[in-house]
């Protein structure tokens, strides 16, 4: 059957991806940069690759590799600092503009998005042209190109869309679906890292078509339900839908990398305060709060952890901050530390009945209520304890479960 034809589909899903989202915002907004290989990191002194070009992919750049070592590999590689405010409203246009070609969407990252077509096709049209609709948008909202999969559902979407880059548009019928899957690799699908590939092919499962091959049972007894989808992945009949609704948060974190090396007590310390604002800080903007906060010191192998409890339910960075001079005093030993991370675990709505402490609670929540009101207006940590004078001054970065809307909007 001709996948271009003008039979409905009973299923539709296309796949957003933009190209190299970060950089191509660079190059759209520098022109000098149009053509050149660029890599955007966390800043002037950020040395971790976010991500980078097509021009810099060309010499065998990726995402993850040193800036160093980058520069070793391709000496006209030009750095650039994010700039995650700027690519988080340009990521917020696209999205807007996606709704207009289908209400059904799932901002599954910054830079990528599902959109259900299955009830537009009578509106639109056939999935390809749904799909150059598209493209016209993305471009329309933001001046980039991006990449776009069509299928019948969303893992053959997602795994059509990274096959013609940077600015391609394919489509898998799903009545090809299987077999234009069943010889890839199973670790070419989203979702399917190398723990799970190294099961399957403990037994013979190397490829898609060699999954089919083993009763779903095998996956299921030891994966669960998360086995059978894998199953039906692999037969280009992803089962799971669009989901439209942000679910709440099972954490909310904020983690820094410190100088290679420290072991200077009030750096570490500086540095723990400054999450703790951090995480307070957006709990108290969405009026969550948190009993249950896991607070950690990455060293060079290991991490130095403690999962540690407020008395009761709270969002004050100062409660946080607590909390992380227990772990410091009782069991950091001067060992060098890489990197901290506060994540508030479980977090909740934040609840309004009085307690004991009732009167010293509505003091510091006045308190707070007017440090997030002066720092909304006037910049993040216009008003912040003393200490933070000191904080690092490497920028926010976009969280990987960013959202446009609701409580993963913070970067």
């Amino acid at each position: 059957m001709d996948p271009f034809c003008p039979i409905q589909w009973p299923r539709a899903i296309l796949h957003v991806d933009m190209n190299a989202f970060f950089a191509s915002v660079e190059q759209r907004d520098f022109p000098e940069l149009r053509g050149r290989p660029v890599a955007v990191t966390n800043g002037e002194v950020g040395s971790c690759i976010i991500t980078c070009s097509y021009e810099a992919r060309a010499h065998g750049i990726y995402t993850g590799m040193r800036i160093q070592e980058a520069r070793r590999q391709c000496p006209g590689i030009i750095q650039r600092p994010a700039r995650p405010e700027v690519y988080a409203r340009v990521s917020t246009r696209i999205m807007h503009a996606l709704q207009d070609v289908s209400p059904d969407i799932e901002v599954f990252s910054v830079d990528e998005a599902f959109l259900d077509l299955s009830q537009c096709q009578k509106l639109h049209g056939t999935p390809l042209r749904m799909g150059r609709m598209t493209r016209e948008s993305v471009y329309a909202a933001s001046g980039l190109l991006c990449s776009i999969g069509i299928s019948g559902d969303k893992t053959t979407a997602k795994f059509a869309a990274k096959l013609q880059k940077p600015d391609g548009l394919t489509i898998i019928p799903p009545w090809d679906a299987r077999e234009r899957l069943a010889n890839e690799p199973v670790t070419a699908l989203c979702g399917i890292a190398d723990g799970i590939g190294n099961f399957l092919a403990q037994h013979g499962a190397y490829t898609c078509g060699d999954v089919g091959q083993l009763p779903i049972s095998v996956l299921a007894r030891r994966f669960g339900n998360i086995g059978r989808r894998i199953w039906l992945m692999c037969q280009g009949d992803d089962p799971d839908k669009i989901h439209m609704d942000v679910a709440a948060p099972k954490s909310i974190g904020h983690g820094k990398v410190v100088p290679p090396g420290t072991n200077d007590k009030k750096i570490i310390l500086t540095y723990l305060q400054h999450m703790s604002e951090k995480v307070g800080r957006r709990l108290r903007k969405h009026k969550l709060e948190a009993k249950y906060f896991f607070i950690g010191l990455k060293l060079e192998h290991t991490w130095i952890s403690d999962k540690l409890q407020l008395p009761t339910p709270g969002n004050d960075g100062r409660l946080i901050y607590r909390l992380c001079r227990f772990l410091v005093e009782n069991h950091w030993h001067g060992e060098p530390v890489r990197q901290v991370q506060i994540t508030a675990l479980s977090p909740a709505p934040q609840k309004q009945q009085m307690d004991l402490f009732a009167h010293q609670h509505e003091i510091d929540a006045e308190i707070n209520t007017v440090m997030d009101e002066v720092n909304e207006r006037f910049g993040e940590f216009t008003l912040a304890p003393a200490r933070l004078l000191n904080r690092s001054s490497m920028p926010n970065v976009i969280a990987p479960a960013w959202k446009p809307g609701g409580v993963r909007q913070t970067i």
